[in-house]
């Protein structure tokens, strides 16, 4: 019996390997007339490419997938590009111009419109903030304006966008700009860049007016740079470059999440509130030394229950890892960011109205001041100023006459308004402030001996050592921390921990900025 088992399992197994063996050699078979038939299909596909000649053309692409310059989709943009291009060379009548713009002319006289039909202006940006600005700036006379975005017009650019239609989907979005801005406005000269602004790339992009140059063109730089990326590398990378040097810019701010318009403000960049896109930006800017002086759309439309937010990133998403690789560019968006179609426009031509406004020599009544909180930075520094001479005083007798602390008035204002909120850290409170060390030093309150050769009296104050408090709440922390043999954890509970924690963690991060 164990033999007739033995011989017919053997049988089984041979016929299984079999079996296994002629799938495998099968498969093989069909996988290399796969490859084959796929071969030469492909180079079937490249031989019928014919070769760049006259009669066939080929159109280079940018690094980002898309053709560096335009494509005529309809006979009505072919018939408008050739008009377009006549009128840029003089040949439309002055009188059709002029009629075009004859509400403008009223209002802001024949000087004022001679200036904005003079102006050359720079839109970074063509989104729905951009593409609207820029419209209304060509609408408005503007007849030099250079645009630059890298991307393209997709489905969902359509709920925002002031120019694109369904048929500019997938086309770079300064060509879809300048092909609508020539059926506007033909004599404008639309100078497009198909690049993406970078600190490498902004000095050539904001360099002077070069396209379709005339005898008195030469050299022209920029009147106004409007400024309509979402992008905060881009953003902080152009603003700078043009603080720096002296080149006039606005910039607008996020209106995502955003649906009253009654609560847009105009203001420096100083002064803007619920705002986080600004306030990040107005970070980045202050620990570079930029504090004020760049105009800014913003919105102080506060979050609330059921309005909208940022969508999360999917859990699927950040289960795999790389989430950053998710965007299109480094630090680029990789959420969906929440628009009503409406805001970007009403983001967008007040950027215009104040570019042409400014250009014109226009009254503009609204304020583009300071917060008027110098005094109050200037208290709570002096005030700190005499905490640590005390401070100095008690240990070891040292003489505090001449000391000096590594604070300055701008330190205040940055650790104030853009580390704690405004607010004290122990009770939330925004009144009665001063800045105080969180712990004693190890080595307690001494001058240091690094100065003192130079006739300098210093002693060591990182901005990570200090918080907010109000004055009250820095009395006692003064007696119990920095005078007392106490700690923080001590006094406080881990809700007040945690938050130092966590504003002395921002601030490190931004040190990488500074």
């Amino acid at each position: 019996m164990s033999q007739w088992l033995q011989r017919h399992a053997s049988t089984r197994v041979q016929l299984g390997l079999a079996a296994a063996a002629g799938a495998v050699v099968a498969s093989s078979i069909i996988f290399t007339a796969t490859a084959i038939h796929r071969r030469r299909a492909t180079e079937a596909l490249k031989a019928s490419i014919p070769d760049i000649s006259a009669e066939h053309h080929a159109i280079p692409l940018t690094e980002y997938g898309g053709p560096v310059r335009e494509t005529i989709t309809t006979k009505e943009d072919e018939r408008a590009a050739v008009i377009a291009a006549r009128a840029r060379k003089g040949d439309y009548d002055e009188e059709l111009i002029l009629e075009q713009l004859a509400r403008n002319r009223v209002f802001l006289k024949d000087d004022g419109l001679a200036k904005v039909r003079n102006a050359f202006v720079v839109v970074v940006g063509l989104g729905g903030v951009g593409s609207h600005c820029v419209a209304a700036l060509a609408r408005s006379g503007v007849s030099r304006i250079r645009i630059i975005d890298f991307d393209q017009v997709t489905l969902s650019s359509l709920n925002r966008h002031a120019l694109a239609t369904l048929a500019d989907v997938g086309t770079p979005k300064v060509h879809c700009v300048r092909r609508r801005l020539e059926q506007i406005c033909p004599w404008a000269r639309i100078d497009c860049r198909n690049e993406l602004l970078s600190s490498e790339s902004t000095e050539a992009l904001l360099s002077s007016w070069d396209y379709e140059l005339k005898h008195d063109e030469d050299g022209r730089e920029p009147d106004w740079v409007v400024d309509a990326i979402d992008n905060i590398d881009s953003k902080v990378a152009l603003l700078q470059y043009c603080a720096v040097n002296g080149i006039k810019v606005i910039s607008a701010m996020g209106a995502g999440c955003k649906s009253d318009p009654t609560r847009i403000h105009v203001g420096d960049i100083s002064t803007s509130v619920e705002d986080p896109l600004c306030k990040a930006t107005r970070r980045r800017l202050r620990v570079k030394g930029i504090k004020d002086g760049i105009p800014v759309v913003f919105s102080t439309e506060k979050p609330g229950e059921g309005k909208a937010e940022l969508l999360p990133i999917a859990d699927e998403e950040v289960e795999k890892g790389g989430v950053d690789k998710l965007g299109v560019l480094p630090e680029f968006r990789v959420r969906i960011l929440p628009v009503l179609g409406t805001m970007p426009a009403v983001f967008g031509y007040t950027v215009a109205n104040h570019v042409i406004c400014s250009i014109a020599g226009y009254p503009m009544d609204y304020r583009l001041g300071e917060k008027g909180r110098e005094k109050l930075y200037d208290g709570v520094l002096a005030t700190l100023q005499a905490l640590e001479e005390r401070l100095v005083r008690s240990t070891d007798g040292q003489d505090a006459v001449g000391l000096r602390i590594p604070v300055t008035r701008d330190d205040v204002a940055y650790l104030l308004d853009e580390v704690f909120r405004g607010k004290s850290v122990i009770s939330g409170l925004g009144t009665r402030l001063a800045l105080i060390r969180w712990r004693k030093p190890a080595g307690g309150f001494q001058v240091d001996p690094e100065y003192l050769p130079e006739g300098q009296k210093m002693i060591k104050l990182p901005l990570t050592d200090l918080v907010v408090m109000t004055k009250e709440e820095a009395q006692r922390h003064e007696k119990q921390v920095l005078r007392g043999g106490a700690e923080p954890e001590d006094l406080y509970d881990s809700g007040v921990l945690l938050q130092v924690k966590k504003r002395h963690d921002e601030e490190e991060a931004y040190e990488k900025y500074r």
